[in-house]
Protein backbone atom coordinates (compact mmCIF):
# COMPACT_ATOMS: atom_id res chain seq x y z
CA UNK A 1 0.00 0.00 0.00
CA UNK A 2 1.24 3.49 -0.79
CA UNK A 3 -0.09 7.04 -0.66
CA UNK A 4 1.17 10.52 -1.31
CA UNK A 5 1.74 12.54 1.82
CA UNK A 6 -1.17 14.87 1.13
CA UNK A 7 -3.18 14.18 4.25
CA UNK A 8 -5.63 16.95 5.16
CA UNK A 9 -4.32 16.56 8.70
CA UNK A 10 -0.92 17.90 7.62
CA UNK A 11 -2.04 20.41 5.03
CA UNK A 12 0.21 21.23 2.11
CA UNK A 13 3.56 21.08 3.89
CA UNK A 14 3.93 17.34 3.48
CA UNK A 15 3.05 17.45 -0.21
CA UNK A 16 6.16 19.52 -0.82
CA UNK A 17 8.32 16.47 -0.10
CA UNK A 18 6.73 14.58 -3.01
CA UNK A 19 7.40 11.36 -1.16
CA UNK A 20 5.49 8.15 -1.68
CA UNK A 21 4.83 6.43 1.64
CA UNK A 22 4.24 2.73 2.14
CA UNK A 23 3.44 2.77 5.86
CA UNK A 24 3.34 5.10 8.86
CA UNK A 25 5.36 3.85 11.80
CA UNK A 26 6.36 5.23 15.20
CA UNK A 27 8.99 2.63 16.11
CA UNK A 28 12.34 3.04 14.34
CA UNK A 29 13.00 -0.68 14.78
CA UNK A 30 10.09 -1.61 12.51
CA UNK A 31 10.76 0.84 9.66
CA UNK A 32 11.08 -0.35 6.08
CA UNK A 33 12.06 1.48 2.88
CA UNK A 34 9.44 4.04 1.89
CA UNK A 35 7.94 4.47 5.36
CA UNK A 36 6.99 7.64 7.21
CA UNK A 37 8.53 7.80 10.69
CA UNK A 38 6.58 9.60 13.41
CA UNK A 39 9.13 10.66 16.04
CA UNK A 40 7.41 11.41 19.35
CA UNK A 41 8.50 12.13 22.88
CA UNK A 42 8.33 9.04 25.09
CA UNK A 43 8.77 8.43 28.80
CA UNK A 44 12.54 7.96 28.53
CA UNK A 45 13.60 9.34 25.15
CA UNK A 46 12.49 11.22 22.08
CA UNK A 47 11.94 9.35 18.84
CA UNK A 48 14.19 11.79 17.01
CA UNK A 49 17.13 10.26 18.85
CA UNK A 50 16.77 7.39 16.38
CA UNK A 51 16.69 9.50 13.19
CA UNK A 52 19.89 7.91 11.87
CA UNK A 53 18.43 4.44 12.33
CA UNK A 54 15.30 5.63 10.52
CA UNK A 55 17.35 6.90 7.60
CA UNK A 56 19.34 3.67 7.37
CA UNK A 57 16.09 1.68 7.38
CA UNK A 58 14.85 3.64 4.38
CA UNK A 59 12.34 6.07 5.88
CA UNK A 60 11.51 8.87 3.42
CA UNK A 61 10.25 11.55 5.80
CA UNK A 62 9.93 12.21 9.53
CA UNK A 63 6.94 13.80 11.26
CA UNK A 64 8.00 15.36 14.55
CA UNK A 65 8.03 18.46 16.72
CA UNK A 66 11.67 19.15 15.85
CA UNK A 67 13.70 19.07 12.63
CA UNK A 68 15.76 16.09 11.58
CA UNK A 69 19.37 16.50 10.53
CA UNK A 70 19.25 13.55 8.11
CA UNK A 71 15.75 13.39 6.57
CA UNK A 72 13.05 15.77 5.35
CA UNK A 73 10.82 16.68 8.29
CA UNK A 74 7.20 17.72 8.63
CA UNK A 75 7.19 19.76 11.83
CA UNK A 76 4.01 19.81 13.91
CA UNK A 77 3.34 21.11 17.41
CA UNK A 78 2.43 17.71 18.83
CA UNK A 79 2.97 14.52 16.80
CA UNK A 80 0.65 12.58 19.09
CA UNK A 81 -2.19 14.94 18.23
CA UNK A 82 -1.99 14.25 14.50
CA UNK A 83 -0.77 10.65 14.20
CA UNK A 84 -4.17 9.04 14.85
CA UNK A 85 -6.12 11.16 12.35
CA UNK A 86 -3.23 10.88 9.89
CA UNK A 87 -3.29 7.08 10.11
CA UNK A 88 -7.08 7.02 9.86
CA UNK A 89 -6.77 8.90 6.56
CA UNK A 90 -3.77 6.92 5.35
CA UNK A 91 -5.21 3.48 6.13
CA UNK A 92 -8.84 4.48 5.55
CA UNK A 93 -9.87 3.21 8.98
CA UNK A 94 -12.18 6.04 10.02
CA UNK A 95 -15.36 4.21 9.00
CA UNK A 96 -17.09 1.36 10.83
CA UNK A 97 -15.41 -1.30 8.71
CA UNK A 98 -14.74 -3.37 10.66
CA UNK A 99 -17.10 -2.35 13.43
CA UNK A 100 -15.00 -1.72 16.53
CA UNK A 101 -16.28 -2.59 20.00
CA UNK A 102 -14.13 -0.86 22.61
CA UNK A 103 -14.02 -1.61 26.31
CA UNK A 104 -12.53 0.62 28.99
CA UNK A 105 -12.50 0.67 32.79
CA UNK A 106 -10.13 -0.21 35.61
CA UNK A 107 -10.64 -3.97 35.78
CA UNK A 108 -12.18 -6.52 33.45
CA UNK A 109 -11.16 -5.02 30.09
CA UNK A 110 -9.28 -8.06 28.84
CA UNK A 111 -11.96 -10.56 29.86
CA UNK A 112 -14.74 -8.40 28.42
CA UNK A 113 -12.91 -8.05 25.10
CA UNK A 114 -12.44 -11.82 24.92
CA UNK A 115 -16.11 -12.39 25.68
CA UNK A 116 -17.01 -9.94 22.91
CA UNK A 117 -14.70 -11.76 20.52
CA UNK A 118 -16.27 -15.14 21.32
CA UNK A 119 -19.80 -13.75 21.05
CA UNK A 120 -19.09 -12.16 17.68
CA UNK A 121 -17.61 -15.39 16.34
CA UNK A 122 -20.61 -17.45 17.46
CA UNK A 123 -22.96 -14.93 15.84
CA UNK A 124 -21.34 -15.51 12.44
CA UNK A 125 -19.03 -12.51 12.37
CA UNK A 126 -15.38 -12.70 11.32
CA UNK A 127 -13.83 -11.24 14.51
CA UNK A 128 -10.57 -9.54 15.32
CA UNK A 129 -9.20 -9.00 18.83
CA UNK A 130 -6.93 -6.28 20.20
CA UNK A 131 -6.29 -6.90 23.89
CA UNK A 132 -3.51 -6.67 26.43
CA UNK A 133 -3.24 -10.47 26.37
CA UNK A 134 -3.02 -10.87 22.59
CA UNK A 135 -3.77 -9.34 19.22
CA UNK A 136 -5.45 -11.92 17.03
CA UNK A 137 -7.04 -11.99 13.61
CA UNK A 138 -6.72 -13.72 10.24
CA UNK A 139 -3.05 -14.26 9.55
CA UNK A 140 -1.79 -12.54 12.69
CA UNK A 141 -1.36 -13.28 16.36
CA UNK A 142 1.06 -11.70 18.81
CA UNK A 143 1.36 -10.47 22.39
CA UNK A 144 1.51 -6.65 22.52
CA UNK A 145 3.78 -4.65 24.80
CA UNK A 146 0.89 -2.45 25.97
CA UNK A 147 -2.79 -2.87 26.72
CA UNK A 148 -3.57 -0.55 23.81
CA UNK A 149 -0.85 -0.14 21.16
CA UNK A 150 0.25 3.17 19.67
CA UNK A 151 -1.96 4.76 17.03
CA UNK A 152 0.07 3.65 14.01
CA UNK A 153 -0.02 0.01 15.11
CA UNK A 154 -3.74 0.19 15.85
CA UNK A 155 -4.63 1.59 12.45
CA UNK A 156 -2.31 -0.82 10.65
CA UNK A 157 -3.99 -3.68 12.49
CA UNK A 158 -7.49 -2.47 11.68
CA UNK A 159 -6.52 -2.04 8.02
CA UNK A 160 -5.13 -5.59 7.97
CA UNK A 161 -8.32 -6.85 9.58
CA UNK A 162 -10.45 -5.12 6.94
CA UNK A 163 -8.38 -6.52 4.07
CA UNK A 164 -8.63 -9.99 5.66
CA UNK A 165 -12.43 -9.91 5.86
CA UNK A 166 -12.81 -9.09 9.55
CA UNK A 167 -16.27 -7.65 10.13
CA UNK A 168 -16.05 -6.72 13.84
CA UNK A 169 -13.22 -6.14 16.31
CA UNK A 170 -13.12 -6.16 20.11
CA UNK A 171 -10.54 -3.75 21.53
CA UNK A 172 -9.25 -2.86 24.98
CA UNK A 173 -8.92 0.89 25.52
CA UNK A 174 -6.70 1.98 28.42
CA UNK A 175 -6.81 5.37 30.10
CA UNK A 176 -3.18 5.97 29.07
CA UNK A 177 -4.14 5.32 25.45
CA UNK A 178 -6.99 7.82 25.72
CA UNK A 179 -4.87 10.52 27.34
CA UNK A 180 -2.03 9.97 24.87
CA UNK A 181 -4.45 9.97 21.91
CA UNK A 182 -3.43 6.49 20.76
CA UNK A 183 -7.06 5.74 19.86
CA UNK A 184 -7.61 9.01 17.98
CA UNK A 185 -9.11 8.57 14.53
CA UNK A 186 -11.01 5.38 15.40
CA UNK A 187 -14.81 5.51 15.19
CA UNK A 188 -16.27 2.98 17.60
CA UNK A 189 -19.52 1.19 17.06
CA UNK A 190 -19.77 0.75 20.84
CA UNK A 191 -17.64 1.78 23.79
CA UNK A 192 -18.20 -0.25 26.95
CA UNK A 193 -17.41 0.74 30.55
CA UNK A 194 -16.73 -1.96 33.17
CA UNK A 195 -15.95 -0.08 36.42
CA UNK A 196 -13.61 2.51 37.92
CA UNK A 197 -11.41 2.14 41.00
CA UNK A 198 -8.19 3.79 42.20
CA UNK A 199 -5.36 2.92 39.79
CA UNK A 200 -2.86 4.75 37.57
CA UNK A 201 -3.09 7.79 39.83
CA UNK A 202 0.66 8.29 39.40
CA UNK A 203 -0.24 9.23 35.82
CA UNK A 204 -3.66 10.88 36.13
CA UNK A 205 -3.11 12.54 39.49
CA UNK A 206 -6.69 12.32 40.75
CA UNK A 207 -9.69 10.06 40.38
CA UNK A 208 -11.50 12.95 38.74
CA UNK A 209 -8.86 13.15 35.99
CA UNK A 210 -8.93 9.38 35.64
CA UNK A 211 -12.71 9.41 35.28
CA UNK A 212 -12.61 12.30 32.81
CA UNK A 213 -10.22 10.38 30.54
CA UNK A 214 -12.60 7.43 30.43
CA UNK A 215 -15.72 9.58 30.07
CA UNK A 216 -14.33 11.38 27.03
CA UNK A 217 -14.80 8.20 24.97
CA UNK A 218 -18.58 8.13 25.44
CA UNK A 219 -19.41 11.11 23.25
CA UNK A 220 -20.97 10.91 19.76
CA UNK A 221 -17.74 11.93 18.05
CA UNK A 222 -16.07 8.80 19.48
CA UNK A 223 -18.77 6.13 19.56
CA UNK A 224 -22.27 5.34 18.35
CA UNK A 225 -23.23 3.46 21.50
CA UNK A 226 -22.27 3.94 25.16
CA UNK A 227 -22.56 0.63 27.03
CA UNK A 228 -22.20 1.20 30.77
CA UNK A 229 -22.16 -1.08 33.80
CA UNK A 230 -24.01 0.96 36.40
CA UNK A 231 -23.00 -1.23 39.32
CA UNK A 232 -20.63 1.41 40.71
CA UNK A 233 -20.97 5.15 41.31
CA UNK A 234 -18.80 6.10 38.36
CA UNK A 235 -20.88 3.97 36.03
CA UNK A 236 -24.09 5.63 37.20
CA UNK A 237 -22.49 9.03 36.81
CA UNK A 238 -21.26 8.20 33.32
CA UNK A 239 -24.65 6.86 32.22
CA UNK A 240 -26.23 10.19 33.17
CA UNK A 241 -23.58 12.27 31.42
CA UNK A 242 -22.69 10.34 28.24
CA UNK A 243 -23.59 12.06 25.00
CA UNK A 244 -23.82 8.91 22.87
CA UNK A 245 -26.83 6.57 22.93
CA UNK A 246 -26.69 4.86 26.33
CA UNK A 247 -27.29 1.20 27.11
CA UNK A 248 -27.02 0.27 30.79
CA UNK A 249 -26.40 -3.11 32.38
CA UNK A 250 -26.04 -4.56 35.86
CA UNK A 251 -26.58 -7.58 38.06
CA UNK A 252 -29.89 -7.78 39.91
CA UNK A 253 -30.96 -4.45 38.37
CA UNK A 254 -34.24 -4.71 36.43
CA UNK A 255 -34.05 -0.96 35.75
CA UNK A 256 -31.02 -1.53 33.47
CA UNK A 257 -31.49 -2.14 29.76
CA UNK A 258 -29.81 -5.53 30.14
CA UNK A 259 -29.53 -7.24 33.50
CA UNK A 260 -28.59 -10.57 35.04
CA UNK A 261 -30.23 -12.48 37.86
CA UNK A 262 -30.25 -15.99 39.31
CA UNK A 263 -26.45 -15.79 39.50
CA UNK A 264 -24.71 -18.91 40.82
CA UNK A 265 -20.91 -19.14 41.07
CA UNK A 266 -18.76 -22.12 41.98
CA UNK A 267 -15.30 -23.50 41.31
CA UNK A 268 -16.16 -24.43 37.72
CA UNK A 269 -17.64 -21.11 36.63
CA UNK A 270 -20.99 -19.33 36.80
CA UNK A 271 -24.54 -19.51 35.57
CA UNK A 272 -27.01 -16.67 35.27
CA UNK A 273 -30.07 -15.52 33.37
CA UNK A 274 -29.77 -12.43 31.22
CA UNK A 275 -32.73 -10.22 30.30
CA UNK A 276 -32.54 -7.88 27.31
CA UNK A 277 -35.05 -5.97 25.16
CA UNK A 278 -34.60 -8.65 22.47
CA UNK A 279 -35.32 -11.55 24.82
CA UNK A 280 -33.89 -13.69 27.62
CA UNK A 281 -31.11 -16.27 27.73
CA UNK A 282 -29.50 -18.65 30.19
CA UNK A 283 -25.72 -18.29 30.27
CA UNK A 284 -23.15 -20.78 31.47
CA UNK A 285 -19.62 -19.44 31.89
CA UNK A 286 -16.72 -21.86 32.27
CA UNK A 287 -14.33 -19.15 33.41
CA UNK A 288 -13.62 -18.89 37.13
CA UNK A 289 -14.56 -15.82 39.16
CA UNK A 290 -17.84 -14.20 40.14
CA UNK A 291 -16.59 -10.97 38.55
CA UNK A 292 -16.67 -12.68 35.15
CA UNK A 293 -20.45 -12.43 35.27
CA UNK A 294 -20.12 -8.63 35.18
CA UNK A 295 -17.61 -8.79 32.34
CA UNK A 296 -19.73 -11.15 30.26
CA UNK A 297 -22.82 -9.03 30.92
CA UNK A 298 -21.06 -5.89 29.64
CA UNK A 299 -19.94 -7.80 26.54
CA UNK A 300 -23.44 -9.17 25.93
CA UNK A 301 -24.95 -5.71 26.27
CA UNK A 302 -22.56 -4.23 23.71
CA UNK A 303 -23.37 -6.96 21.20
CA UNK A 304 -27.13 -6.86 21.80
CA UNK A 305 -27.08 -3.07 21.41
CA UNK A 306 -25.50 -3.61 17.98
CA UNK A 307 -28.24 -6.07 17.01
CA UNK A 308 -26.31 -9.30 17.55
CA UNK A 309 -28.49 -12.28 18.46
CA UNK A 310 -28.50 -12.74 22.24
CA UNK A 311 -28.57 -16.55 22.24
CA UNK A 312 -25.72 -16.81 19.74
CA UNK A 313 -23.58 -14.33 21.69
CA UNK A 314 -24.29 -16.15 24.97
CA UNK A 315 -23.37 -19.50 23.42
CA UNK A 316 -20.09 -18.07 22.19
CA UNK A 317 -19.16 -16.75 25.61
CA UNK A 318 -19.98 -20.11 27.14
CA UNK A 319 -17.34 -21.70 24.90
CA UNK A 320 -14.46 -19.92 26.66
CA UNK A 321 -12.76 -22.11 29.25
CA UNK A 322 -10.01 -19.70 30.31
CA UNK A 323 -8.64 -16.25 29.55
CA UNK A 324 -4.87 -15.89 29.73
CA UNK A 325 -3.79 -14.45 33.06
CA UNK A 326 -7.31 -13.64 34.21
CA UNK A 327 -8.28 -16.06 36.97
CA UNK A 328 -6.65 -18.68 34.78
CA UNK A 329 -6.52 -22.10 36.41
CA UNK A 330 -3.54 -24.41 36.24
CA UNK A 331 -4.43 -28.10 36.07
CA UNK A 332 -1.36 -30.28 36.50
CA UNK A 333 -2.77 -33.08 38.65
CA UNK A 334 -2.29 -31.28 41.96
CA UNK A 335 -4.73 -31.73 44.89
CA UNK A 336 -5.14 -27.97 45.39
CA UNK A 337 -6.51 -25.08 43.35
CA UNK A 338 -3.86 -23.11 41.43
CA UNK A 339 -4.62 -19.84 39.64
CA UNK A 340 -2.76 -17.08 37.79
CA UNK A 341 -4.47 -13.70 37.90
CA UNK A 342 -3.67 -10.13 36.86
CA UNK A 343 -4.61 -8.92 40.34
CA UNK A 344 -2.58 -5.71 40.36
CA UNK A 345 -4.79 -3.34 42.39
CA UNK A 346 -6.98 -3.60 45.46
CA UNK A 347 -10.16 -3.63 43.36
CA UNK A 348 -8.88 -6.78 41.66
CA UNK A 349 -8.04 -8.27 45.04
CA UNK A 350 -11.54 -7.51 46.32
CA UNK A 351 -13.00 -9.24 43.28
CA UNK A 352 -10.91 -12.41 43.58
CA UNK A 353 -9.87 -13.17 47.15
CA UNK A 354 -13.34 -13.29 48.80
CA UNK A 355 -14.48 -15.49 45.90
CA UNK A 356 -11.56 -17.84 46.53
CA UNK A 357 -12.33 -17.88 50.25
CA UNK A 358 -15.88 -19.04 49.51
CA UNK A 359 -14.49 -22.01 47.58
CA UNK A 360 -11.51 -22.93 49.76
CA UNK A 361 -11.71 -25.40 52.62
CA UNK A 362 -8.01 -25.02 53.40
CA UNK A 363 -5.65 -22.05 53.21
CA UNK A 364 -5.25 -19.31 50.64
CA UNK A 365 -1.64 -18.79 49.54
CA UNK A 366 -0.86 -15.66 47.55
CA UNK A 367 2.32 -14.87 45.65
CA UNK A 368 2.25 -11.09 45.31
CA UNK A 369 4.29 -7.98 44.68
CA UNK A 370 4.02 -4.68 42.84
CA UNK A 371 5.25 -3.46 39.47
CA UNK A 372 7.75 -0.64 39.23
CA UNK A 373 7.00 2.56 37.38
CA UNK A 374 3.40 2.59 38.59
CA UNK A 375 1.52 4.27 41.40
CA UNK A 376 3.70 3.70 44.49
CA UNK A 377 0.85 4.67 46.81
CA UNK A 378 -0.98 1.40 46.20
CA UNK A 379 1.87 -0.89 47.26
CA UNK A 380 1.16 -0.96 50.97
CA UNK A 381 -2.55 -1.40 50.25
CA UNK A 382 -1.80 -4.38 48.00
CA UNK A 383 0.19 -6.07 50.73
CA UNK A 384 -2.35 -5.21 53.40
CA UNK A 385 -5.39 -6.52 51.54
CA UNK A 386 -3.61 -9.70 50.47
CA UNK A 387 -2.52 -10.45 54.04
CA UNK A 388 -5.97 -9.59 55.39
CA UNK A 389 -7.67 -12.19 53.20
CA UNK A 390 -5.01 -14.85 52.68
CA UNK A 391 -3.29 -17.19 55.11
CA UNK A 392 0.17 -17.06 53.53
CA UNK A 393 1.55 -14.15 51.49
CA UNK A 394 4.86 -14.57 49.67
CA UNK A 395 6.12 -11.15 48.57
CA UNK A 396 8.31 -11.24 45.47
CA UNK A 397 9.31 -9.18 42.44
CA UNK A 398 6.94 -8.55 39.55
CA UNK A 399 8.69 -6.25 37.07
CA UNK A 400 10.66 -3.62 38.98
CA UNK A 401 11.32 -1.64 35.77
CA UNK A 402 13.76 1.17 36.64
CA UNK A 403 13.07 1.10 40.39
CA UNK A 404 14.92 -0.61 43.22
CA UNK A 405 13.13 -3.96 43.67
CA UNK A 406 14.04 -4.05 47.37
CA UNK A 407 12.28 -0.73 47.93
CA UNK A 408 9.17 -1.95 46.11
CA UNK A 409 9.02 -5.14 48.14
CA UNK A 410 9.54 -3.25 51.39
CA UNK A 411 6.36 -1.26 50.82
CA UNK A 412 4.32 -4.37 50.01
CA UNK A 413 5.80 -6.13 53.04
CA UNK A 414 4.99 -3.19 55.31
CA UNK A 415 1.33 -3.35 54.32
CA UNK A 416 1.25 -7.12 54.68
CA UNK A 417 2.80 -7.11 58.16
CA UNK A 418 0.40 -4.41 59.31
CA UNK A 419 -2.54 -6.69 58.55
CA UNK A 420 -1.34 -8.89 61.41
CA UNK A 421 -3.12 -11.96 60.12
CA UNK A 422 -1.22 -13.95 57.49
CA UNK A 423 2.17 -15.57 57.53
CA UNK A 424 4.33 -13.20 55.45
CA UNK A 425 7.40 -14.43 53.58
CA UNK A 426 9.83 -12.43 51.43
CA UNK A 427 11.38 -14.17 48.44
CA UNK A 428 12.82 -11.79 45.81
CA UNK A 429 13.24 -14.45 43.12
CA UNK A 430 9.84 -14.97 41.50
CA UNK A 431 10.50 -18.55 40.45
CA UNK A 432 11.68 -19.46 43.94
CA UNK A 433 8.59 -17.78 45.39
CA UNK A 434 6.31 -19.83 43.15
CA UNK A 435 8.18 -23.04 43.96
CA UNK A 436 7.93 -22.32 47.68
CA UNK A 437 4.19 -21.68 47.40
CA UNK A 438 3.74 -25.01 45.61
CA UNK A 439 5.89 -26.82 48.17
CA UNK A 440 3.74 -25.70 51.09
CA UNK A 441 0.35 -26.07 49.39
CA UNK A 442 -1.81 -28.84 50.86
CA UNK A 443 -4.95 -30.56 49.60
CA UNK A 444 -7.93 -28.18 49.66
CA UNK A 445 -5.70 -25.08 49.61
CA UNK A 446 -5.95 -22.37 46.95
CA UNK A 447 -2.78 -20.86 45.51
CA UNK A 448 -2.86 -17.70 43.39
CA UNK A 449 0.11 -16.14 41.62
CA UNK A 450 -0.89 -12.51 41.23
CA UNK A 451 0.11 -9.28 39.57
CA UNK A 452 1.49 -10.09 36.11
CA UNK A 453 -1.25 -12.07 34.45
CA UNK A 454 -0.25 -13.01 30.91
CA UNK A 455 2.75 -10.67 30.65
CA UNK A 456 5.57 -12.89 29.33
CA UNK A 457 8.45 -10.52 30.14
CA UNK A 458 9.90 -9.55 33.51
CA UNK A 459 11.80 -6.26 33.45
CA UNK A 460 14.70 -5.15 35.63
CA UNK A 461 15.70 -1.82 34.09
CA UNK A 462 17.28 -2.55 30.73
CA UNK A 463 17.49 -6.27 31.55
CA UNK A 464 14.54 -8.40 30.49
CA UNK A 465 13.72 -12.01 31.31
CA UNK A 466 11.18 -14.25 29.69
CA UNK A 467 8.89 -15.28 32.54
CA UNK A 468 5.38 -16.62 32.08
CA UNK A 469 3.59 -17.05 35.42
CA UNK A 470 1.24 -19.75 34.12
CA UNK A 471 4.06 -21.76 32.58
CA UNK A 472 6.28 -21.44 35.65
CA UNK A 473 3.48 -22.39 38.04
CA UNK A 474 2.62 -25.44 35.96
CA UNK A 475 6.28 -26.48 35.82
CA UNK A 476 6.68 -26.02 39.56
CA UNK A 477 3.64 -28.18 40.27
CA UNK A 478 4.77 -30.87 37.84
CA UNK A 479 8.25 -30.91 39.39
CA UNK A 480 6.78 -31.13 42.88
CA UNK A 481 4.51 -34.01 41.94
CA UNK A 482 7.36 -35.87 40.25
CA UNK A 483 9.50 -35.42 43.32
CA UNK A 484 6.72 -36.76 45.52
CA UNK A 485 6.36 -39.81 43.30
CA UNK A 486 10.09 -40.45 43.44
CA UNK A 487 10.03 -40.27 47.24
CA UNK A 488 6.99 -42.54 47.52
CA UNK A 489 7.74 -46.31 47.75
CA UNK A 490 6.88 -47.89 44.41
CA UNK A 491 6.78 -44.51 42.72
CA UNK A 492 8.02 -43.72 39.24
CA UNK A 493 11.81 -43.71 38.83
CA UNK A 494 13.63 -40.40 38.73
Amino acid sequence: MSAYLNSPVLGGTARDHLAVAHDVRDDSRTLRPGDVYVAMRGDNWHGMEFESEAARAGAVVIISDRPSTVLPTVIVNDPREIVGPLCAWFYDTSSNSPRVFGVTGTNGKTSTAHFMDAGLSAAGEMPGLISGARIRGPGCQWVPERTTPEAATLHQTLAHFRRSGVTACAMEVSSHAIAQRRVAGISYRAMAFTNLAPDHLDYHGTMENYYAAKASMFEPECTDLAVINTSDEYGRRLAAAAGAEVWTCGKQDPAADVYADNVVCDATGSTFDVHAPSGNAHVRLHTMGAFQVDNALVALTALVADGIDLDAAADGMSSITAIAGRCQPVHAGQPFTAIVDYMHNTAGQRALLPYLRSLTAGRIIVVAGATGGRDPNKRRALGNYAASHADVVIVTDESPEDEDPTAIRSQVLLGAHRAGRAQVIEEPDRLAAIEHAVAIAQPDDSLVVAGRGSDPIQRYGARTLRFDDHEQLRNAIASSLNGARRRRPGGAPG
